[in-house]
């Protein structure tokens, strides 16, 4: 027998006579339980991912997107509301202790201890145990993570004035103000352009281009309030009054 000639080495480092080709497992061998991720797997991926997206692409072309309109720096009385996923974020901080000298409480601390404890929560419990039950710490820190935020969005929404900020943001023809006019002149000293606008298109109160009233219905207004608007503002003459009439009814969209 010539030497190493039907000889079999044991060990990592030799390769033996009858090597087996790699083949992969067969999945056949468990049905129903595992697959093979290309294409099987991919393939579901790719067809919810399109059913999906093409469920976004209709709503997004039956729907109208609720645009607002040009943001004005000078209106202070605009109300800026963040999208819904930081609404309890944003209610976070309309609290005492989170606001005010106590900003940066509620901006990074309180929301740094909250995520921080979720980041720890895989590390602190490390058992072998998936179930929710055998988890003790880890379903707690999340439970406890879901009743603050689902708590704090429902406050946040619950107590928003949707019509003011509907309003405030609204849409509406352009106009050419005078602000020469002396009836301009009356809206700034009776502090009217803080509900109404620079521009006249509205902030904390509607605007006031193309206004669908008489005369006498703006003076009635003007004098007696309506809706949020409280009565007696105006603190001019009658003869002022009459001017401030003129202007705002004289006001229309180019």
């Amino acid at each position: 027998m010539h030497r190493g000639k039907g000889m079999k080495f044991v060990g990592d480092s030799r390769v033996p006579a009858e090597r087996k080709p790699n083949i992969p497992k067969d999945y056949s061998e468990y049905p129903g339980k595992t697959e093979a991720f290309w294409p099987n797997f991919l393939l579901k991926e790719w067809m919810v991912g399109a059913v999906f997206l093409i469920g976004f692409l209709c709503l997004t072309i039956a729907h109208q997107p609720p645009l607002e309109k040009i943001a004005d720096p000078s209106d202070t009385a605009y109300i800026p509301l963040p999208d819904w996923y930081f609404l309890f974020l944003y209610q976070l901080l309309k609290y005492t202790y989170a606001s005010g000298p106590y900003n940066a409480i509620g901006a990074f601390i309180i929301p740094g201890l909250a995520f921080g404890a979720l980041l720890l929560a895989p590390f602190i419990d490390r058992g072998p145990e998936r179930r929710p039950s055998k988890r003790p710490l880890a379903t707690g820190f999340m439970l406890l993570a879901l009743a603050g935020i689902t708590f704090l969005t429902w406050e946040s929404v619950a107590h928003h004035d949707w019509e003011a900020a509907a309003q405030q943001g609204k849409i509406v023809a352009e106009a050419e103000i005078d602000t020469t006019a002396e009836g301009y002149a009356l809206l700034e000293a009776n502090t009217c352009l803080s509900c109404h606008g620079t521009e006249l298109q509205g902030a904390a109160g509607p605007a006031l281009i193309d206004v669908e009233l008489t005369p006498e219905e703006i003076k009635d207004v003007i004098q007696n309030g309506r809706g949020a608007m409280p009565g007696g503002l105006f603190a001019g003459t009658e003869e002022e009054l009459d001017k401030l009439v003129e202007f705002i009814d004289s006001v229309e969209s180019e």
